[in-house]
């Protein structure tokens, strides 16, 4: 398991995922699809969320996903199997060293991982590296400066910030998803596309009311909790009022904004 993924590796954060990946599926993924025979490296799979979406949307395609927490692709592994998906193979290893040879794979997929990682560049270069010459790579990241809710109270901004600042503390990158085109550069990709995908929710978008403010971004804030008070960022009081809080932009007269980046490059 990795100590720096700001989020843990508890039941509940996997569920969390799982709810994540299916309210966005179609925002995130309608145009993420790969030719008949391509093999397609998912690098971070972690609980399998992504996985079947991937899977599913190129079914005559061969999936290698790769995560480092041996947990999590047990739990990825028994989600597919219950989904009846045949066409991936779970492999454990870290994305900075991994056991393929160079050009291996046709296109390579990787989403919501970055942020966690230290030195996201390199692991850019290790992806490069596996990637054949005329592949794809397909990157998805969130930027949490991105959000912003209406009725915007002190202590939820507060609650919000607490987030941002605890994964920097570990050094990761909460706000990566502006910095994808920068990043994919930097690692040598050609090619490059950024498109903005944006979640926006009030009053008349119920699914994402329930899947996204409540089963995504709350239950994300509120995973933190304990490194965000421990911390000395916020106290107790200001915690639950701003948990509160954000959840009046669930009410009718709520709304909610937040922007993900989905990049697409080549070798």
């Amino acid at each position: 398991m990795r100590e720096d993924y700001v989020h843990g590796y508890s039941e509940r954060e996997a569920k969390r995922l799982v709810d994540q990946a299916k309210t966005l599926a179609s925002l995130l993924h309608h145009d993420t699809k790969y030719p008949e025979g391509s093999l397609i490296l998912e690098a971070g799979c972690g609980v399998g969320a992504q996985t079947i979406t991937l899977a599913r949307n190129s079914p005559k395609a061969d999936i290698i996903s790769l995560d480092i927490s041996e947990p999590s692709l047990e739990q990825a592994k028994s989600l597919i199997n219950n989904e009846g998906i045949k066409n991936v193979n779970f492999h454990k290893a870290d994305i900075m060293e991994m056991p393929f040879e160079d050009e291996s794979f046709d296109h390579v997929f990787i989403c919501f991982v970055l942020e966690h990682l230290n030195d996201p560049v390199a692991a850019l270069e290790s992806l490069y590296r596996v990637l054949k010459k005329g592949g794809t790579i397909t990157v998805i990241e969130g930027d949490h400066g991105s959000c912003y809710f209406h009725p915007e109270t002190e202590e939820a901004m507060k609650s919000w910030q607490c987030l941002i600042e605890v994964q920097k503390d570990l050094k990761c990158n909460p706000l990566i998803g502006r910095e994808l085109y920068p990043l994919l550069t930097d690692a040598g990709f050609n090619s490059i596309q950024i498109d903005p995908r944006v979640v926006y929710v009030d009053k008349s978008k119920p699914e994402l009311v329930e899947g996204f403010i409540k089963n995504t971004i709350i239950a994300m804030v509120k995973g933190i909790k304990d490194q965000a008070i421990n911390s000395g960022r916020i106290n107790e009081e200001t915690w639950q009022k701003g948990i509160e809080d954000l959840h009046q932009s669930s009410e009718p007269s709520g709304t909610f904004f937040y922007n993900f980046f989905k990049g697409m490059a080549k070798k």
